[in-house]
């Protein structure tokens, strides 16, 4: 309807239209005249609005309000808490190996470099590699990390561990006396041979290379020895052979390569062995390698080896998996005699599942989190990134938007009532014969009633006022009618 329209039907109806509009909304449009409005009036103003817009929400509706509200309070509250609780352990335990070996030594190392971030690890001696796995797979141990090797487990019966890095590796050394020659390992049959104790990583090597050259206890004696007291045997006499699965540097390794009256086994079909057992490693010890001077080996010697591997239950914390793949690199990153320099820390797959977290550490390096910021400041960020990130992301725009839905929900209740009372002013116009004055009066009665109880802000005070306006437009069209001739309908201007 035009405005010029509606102000000749005002005039006839003998209505007063004209109204002194509510402070309020002289107020907001002051405030929207001015180019630079105060911020505390606007804060005000804000508050005002939305306070009356939950003044005037129905029970019905101040429930979903309040059960959004407290949800994003709930929100908020778990992800606080998740944060909490989620934050990297200052306090972790590491299962080694026995106390002459080299995991004891790289243990002591670990354990001193993850102490510049404050934490502390808690070395737990063991009989070896196939001992730590054990532990890892036992949830009511309490090992979170432990030094393993390829061969030990396949990837569908780990029980809820992972790898976080290779760390370099480890031959099968056979040693045996001079005196005796031996080219393959099927002739330790009906020999002694110290193979390790029970648990550790060179005693499981042993037992499948055994295997597949049709050796078991039932033809070889095979004694529970491990490193120094096994090389004591060894050289006494009490056994044939001794078997040891570690580095060079192994005080026993070490030792043994030195020893003139002992020779180590050369595996000329190293390759077959990679081949039936995909956990092996060819490698090749190179002539003088040991010592140039004393020619130590004499000769190039072909070994089979396998990886070591750190180890870790699937929940460590992705921030103490960091440490540990940074640490790795110090301690392994350097050219070895069978590793280049660089090759380790890996994450290629041995056997166990590959943690996510050290793969992508490995491949892209530090966050900008870490390299700006102290470990523990970075962790918390990070995490508090992750969660709270997408949680703004959904609270955000319901918050903006929920002013907009309170606004139609508000106009909704006023508009909601122009669908009946158009269908009363077209049957009002356009009914012929007996006109049904007393049921267009009652019709618009309960439509005149229920606007009246609707309660709405000042900010929406125009709309209710235009609709009771439209109302006594429909009024002034009933009398009108009654006064005209029934047969004929009359024109009624329609309200728009």
């Amino acid at each position: 309807m035009s405005s010029v329209r509606w102000r000749e039907l005002s005039k006839k109806g003998g209505l007063l239209h004209e109204r002194k509009a509510p402070r309020n909304e002289i107020y907001c449009r002051l405030s929207a005249r001015h180019r630079h409005p105060p911020p505390s009036s606007l804060v005000t103003e804000a508050c005002v609005v939305r306070a009356e817009y939950l003044a005037h929400l129905s029970p019905r509706g101040r429930l979903s309000l309040a059960i959004v509200l407290l949800a994003s309070i709930a929100a908020t509250l778990w992800a606080v808490v998740h944060v909490w609780q989620t934050a990297p352990s200052r306090h972790i335990v590491l299962a080694s190996g026995l106390e002459d070996g080299l995991l004891h030594q790289y243990a002591k190392r670990y354990i001193e470099i993850l102490a510049r971030s404050g934490v502390t690890i808690e070395e737990r001696i063991t009989n070896g590699a196939e001992d730590n796995l054990a532990l890892l797979q036992d949830p009511k141990s309490g090992v979170d990390i432990g030094f393993t090797q390829g061969g030990l487990s396949q990837a569908s019966d780990a029980k809820d561990v992972v790898m976080v890095a290779s760390l370099y590796y480890v031959p099968l050394w056979i040693f045996y006396r001079k005196s005796e020659q031996l080219n393959y390992v099927n002739e330790l049959r009906n020999r002694k041979v110290a193979i390790g104790v029970p648990g550790s990583g060179a005693r499981s090597f042993s037992e499948s290379v055994f295997a597949l050259n049709g050796l078991t206890p039932d033809n070889v004696t095979m004694e529970p020895l491990s490193n120094l007291p096994a090389l004591i045997a060894l050289r006494s006499r009490e056994v044939d052979a001794v078997v040891f699965v570690d580095g060079a540097d192994n005080p026993a390794v070490w030792n043994a390569l030195r020893d003139p009256t002992l020779s180590l086994l050369n595996f000329t079909r190293a390759e077959a062995y990679r081949r039936r057992l995909n956990f092996i490693s060819t490698l090749k010890l190179p002539s003088g390698v040991i010592d140039l001077a004393d020619h130590i080996p004499e000769k190039d010697i072909d070994l089979i080896g396998t990886k070591v591997m750190l180890a870790s239950r699937k929940d460590l914390h992705p921030a103490i998996t960091l440490l540990l793949v940074d640490a790795a690199r110090e301690i392994h990153g350097r050219q070895g005699l069978f590793e280049e320099a660089g090759e380790f820390p890996g994450t290629a797959q041995v056997d166990l599942p590959v943690s996510t977290d050290a793969d992508q550490h490995r491949r892209f390096g530090r966050t900008i989190l870490y390299q700006y910021l102290p470990f523990w400041i970075a962790a918390w960020g990070e995490r508090a990134i992750i969660i709270l990130l997408p949680l703004a992301a959904i609270l955000l725009p319901l918050f903006h938007y929920l002013p907009q839905l309170v606004r139609w929900h508000v106009r909704s209740r006023i508009y909601r009532w122009y669908g009946e009372l158009a269908l009363l002013e077209r049957d009002v116009a356009a009914r012929t014969g007996d006109l049904p004055r007393d049921k267009w009066e009652a019709d618009l009665a309960r439509i005149e009633e229920a606007v009246a109880r609707i309660r709405t802000p000042a900010g929406f005070a125009s709309e209710a006022y235009t609709l009771r306006e439209h109302i006594s437009l429909v009024r002034r069209a009933i009398v009108a009618r009654g006064h005209s001739s029934p047969a004929e309908p009359r024109e009624v201007t329609r309200v728009s």
